[in-house]
């Protein structure tokens, strides 16, 4: 449900603009409708619209999602860590120590606006791009026809759908064409529902009330006007989402970062409990050992994690728009790069999409005219979705349709695979002419026409027939059915009028593969991620295409087949097929839950009316520029090209922003855990504190400066190559070898302060930060990459805020500042130790490095 529930701002007593009158607005007449709304049927002005949007809000169901500077900042220090951090500071002011306080707070302050800063380019930048792909809607406005975004929609305002068309509002029917809805989302109700102009009873049932057009549903068939009533949280559907509160599900990337924060709490809560009881224990004051654990836990907690993921996904998002993918929900980059299953349609994708007419062919296999002109007729007269099939045909041969009128129609649906329109030709007979799959097509007619106007029983052509579709399809054409059937006097036709038809022929339409396309096959295939084609095509054809793009072999798996097959058997059958070919709509979503079941990262391609249960079951939902309205409103991700090598980039790009943000998680668990993780140790050691809590915040600070440019960063190339997963047993291991690592130097440290130099508590926490801090910081160029630091160059961002933060704590204590943390001037011997012991540290780590992923595939 994810993209019904789209952000936005109104509140309750402005979401509704119709007057109490309309309350029951299905059953009082189009006219009293729009003159309670003070509209027309020619829609509103423009400035009327304008008043009223001021006056009532967004047509919206929640919040408005606007990137607020308060509000990123308030959520920075709205952690409970930090809560205590900025209550002991006040303790502090209490206690007539205002120094210690102002220093507490102004680094908290500081890292508040570090981290609402980022958070606040990356969601400007991350707003500005979702224009881009907003879902629009056909109104009225002042006479003519123009587009406006669906959240600027207010009630009176007269729309146009068509097929794929999203309901933007609750609206009133005015005039309809053959107008099939799909309600599932709102009624539960799988089949589309027939939907008419004209007053009901006031007491209908919502299923029943035909006249109305819920927002949250979408068109199937046929076309439509209709006025704006209810909109926002007064709608119906907003109704239900107000009490459902309905969330998007969760993405693997957020569960990883869940677990990981769950590791890390029980991490910190262990370690500050004990270290803060035994201080106690040791009779220090009971606030610096309180102030001392709660520093610790702020080293331990990597509180930028949130706005280095909003960066790096939104940096991921700018740099994948450049790819031409525009990215809706930023949580989908990171499940894009761990993507190893991408499920597609056939046209449009893997094929050019622009299909042409090769030859129509009547019942015996002969070329036709007679059927091409039906073909024509049908296509021209339809008024359903928009299909490249129908341009194709009115694009091959024009013929006129001098005399020729529609009378009636039965749009297409993906049950039954036809349509049919009803024609007559200077007030002749009525002809029902109907085009589809060949088999669903077959099946209503009791005779086939040859080439001399005779007509024979199907039985008898039907060999003929299915061996003629059965070779066209083998090279690779999609192949249709055309039939007839003299009604005699016109009249309304239905579903049931397509029966003892006269079978014409056929007609064979070539969609050849796009150039190129097998290279990005291979391209995603030495990625690491499988191309699974799911299409409604025959088999044949599906698997001579397929083959021509380079699935070598294809095992192709039938819609029928797999209805025989249980929703135990269908995830391994899934996976070990190619093609998925004659596929119900119904279906796609199946197929989707069952190869993610299996344990696969699944991202699904669709752009039709039909896809979006699909594109709701996939972990990456993707769709294109051009899809219909509730395609694209379901995707994740939408492609302002429809390519797959537009595609193979995206997925470069959500693998490389999947990098950076581990490396984050690296450079958090290394050196920063190590070095609280020795401090702790060393409190209780020594006679003294350490490091004083301002001292340790601090440390946590100025480490923190060169992780916030990783986004920036350069990205080796094997975290590319193949798909990534979070792993939280890999980083547990990461944590303790390389926190091991950095400890061992810091007890080093420790020695060399204490018994070599004989340093007093002032120079001891004045070296050992120093220390802590420049390792720290040029250990990030270590753990950023698996090859060597030597081999692999760092962002040029990153390598200079490094070097700064680095030359920030060797100079600090010779300053003013220094003096307000308690940092005493070092002797050059101390810094040349000091020095060696960092070239140590980074030395084994490379070491260090290369042992810990010795044998380690990922």
């Amino acid at each position: 449900m994810r993209s019904l529930t789209s952000p936005g701002a109104v509140s309750p007593d402005k979401a509704s603009a119709a007057p109490d009158v309309l309350r029951s607005f299905w059953s009082i007449p189009a006219a009293d409708v729009l003159s309670a709304l003070q509209s027309s049927p020619s829609g509103l002005a423009a400035d009327s619209a304008a008043e009223r949007l001021a006056r009532l809000g967004l047509n919206v169901l929640g919040e408005l999602k606007r990137s607020n500077v308060p509000k990123l900042l308030l959520r920075q220090v709205a952690s409970p860590l930090v809560l205590l951090l900025i209550g002991a500071a006040l303790l502090s002011f209490a206690l007539l120590d205002p120094t210690d306080g102002i220093i507490i707070l102004g680094i908290v302050g500081a890292s508040a606006l570090l981290g609402s800063w980022q958070e606040h380019r990356a969601a400007t930048a991350v707003e500005t791009l979702l224009a881009t792909v907003g879902v629009k809607a056909f109104v009225l406005r002042d006479g003519r026809q123009t587009e406006a975004a669906v959240e600027e929609l207010v009630p009176g305002d007269v729309v146009l759908l068509s097929a794929g068309s999203s309901v933007p509002a609750d609206c009133l029917l005015l005039t309809s064409q053959d107008l099939f809805v799909d309600e599932a989302a709102l009624t539960g109700e799988s089949f589309p529902v027939a939907k008419s102009p004209g007053p009901l009873p006031a007491d209908a049932p919502l299923g029943q009330r035909h006249n109305v057009l819920f927002l949250g549903t979408h068109v199937i068939s046929g076309s439509a006007q209709a006025v704006v009533v209810h909109t926002g949280r007064s709608t119906e559907f907003g109704a239900i989402a107000a009490r459902l509160r309905l969330r998007p599900a969760e993405t693997e990337f957020e569960q990883g970062v869940r677990r990981f924060g769950y590791l890390l709490m029980e991490i910190t809560l262990v370690l500050v409990i004990a270290i803060f009881a035994f201080n106690v224990y040791l009779h220090r004051s009971v606030l610096d050992s309180f102030l001392f654990a709660l520093a610790l836990a702020v080293g331990l907690t990597p509180q930028l994690l949130p706005a280095i993921i909003s960066v790096n996904l939104a940096s991921g998002a700018r740099r994948m728009a450049a790819q031409k993918v525009i990215v809706k929900r930023l949580a989908a980059i990171e499940n894009f790069g761990s993507m190893n299953v991408l499920c597609s349609d056939k046209t449009g994708t893997l094929t050019e999409g622009r299909v042409r007419v090769h030859a129509a062919f009547d019942a015996k296999g002969n070329e036709s005219e007679r059927v091409l002109f039906h073909a024509f007729l049908n296509a021209s007269f339809e008024t359903g979705f928009t299909n490249p099939i129908d341009v194709a045909i009115r694009a091959h041969r024009a013929f006129p349709l001098d005399g020729w009128r529609k009378l009636d129609e039965v749009p297409y649906d993906f049950g039954r695979k036809r349509l049919s329109v009803l024609v007559d030709h200077g007030g002749q007979a009525a002809l029902l002419i109907t085009k589809g799959a060949v088999n669903n097509v077959i099946e209503v007619c009791s005779t086939a026409e040859l080439a001399d106007g005779t007509t024979i029983p199907i039985a008898a052509a039907r060999l003929e027939i299915e061996r003629r579709y059965a070779a066209l399809s083998a090279e690779g054409y999609r192949t249709l059915g055309v039939a007839v059937r003299d009604i005699g006097a016109p009249g309304p036709i239905d579903r049931d009028s397509e029966r003892d038809m006269t079978f014409l022929g056929l007609l064979a339409l070539a969609d050849p593969p796009k150039p190129g396309v097998t290279a990005t096959v291979e391209a995603l295939h030495q990625l690491g991620v499988r191309l699974k084609v799911i299409t409604g095509d025959n088999a044949l054809v599906a698997a001579r295409v397929g083959a021509q793009v380079g699935l070598v072999a294809p095992r192709v798996l039938t819609g029928s087949a797999l209805r025989l097959l249980s929703d135990e058997a269908l995830p391994v059958a899934a996976e070990a097929t190619d093609i998925f070919a004659e596929v119900e709509p119904n279906q796609k979503e199946r197929i989707i839950r069952a190869l993610r079941k299996a344990g696969n990262v699944v991202g699904y391609m669709g752009d039709g009316i039909n896809d979006a249960p699909a594109l709701h079951a996939a972990d990456v939902s993707i769709s294109v520029e051009e899809a219909v309205d509730v395609a694209k409103e379901a995707a994740d991700i939408v492609l302002l090209e429809r390519d797959l090598a537009v595609l193979e980039a995206g997925v470069r790009e959500g693998r490389r922003t999947f990098a950076n943000t581990l490396k984050y998680v690296f450079m958090a668990t290394s050196a920063n855990f190590g070095n609280m993780f020795s401090m702790a140790g060393a409190s209780l050691l020594l006679p003294f504190l350490p490091l004083l809590p301002k001292q340790i915040l601090l440390t946590n600070l100025l480490t923190d400066v060169p992780e916030l440019t990783i986004s920036s960063d350069r990205v080796d190339a094997d975290w590319v190559e193949r798909p990534r997963r979070w792993d939280i047993g890999f980083i547990r291991r990461f944590m303790l070898t390389f926190g091991l690592v950095s400890s061992v130097f810091d007890y080093l440290t420790f020695g060399v302060l204490l018994w070599l130099l004989h340093a007093s508590p002032a120079e001891f926490r004045t070296g050992w930060f120093v220390e802590s801090v420049v390792s720290a910081t040029l250990v990030v160029l270590v753990v950023r990459t698996r090859g060597s630091l030597l081999r692999s160059r760092p962002g040029r961002a990153l390598l200079s805020a490094t070097l700064a933060v680095a030359a920030a704590a060797l100079a600090i204590s010779y300053t003013p500042l220094g003096v307000a943390f308690g940092f005493v001037p070092l002797p050059p011997l101390f810094l040349g130790l000091m020095g060696v012991i960092v070239l140590g540290y980074v030395v084994s780590a490379e070491v260090a490095k290369r042992r810990f992923y010795r044998g380690v595939h990922r």
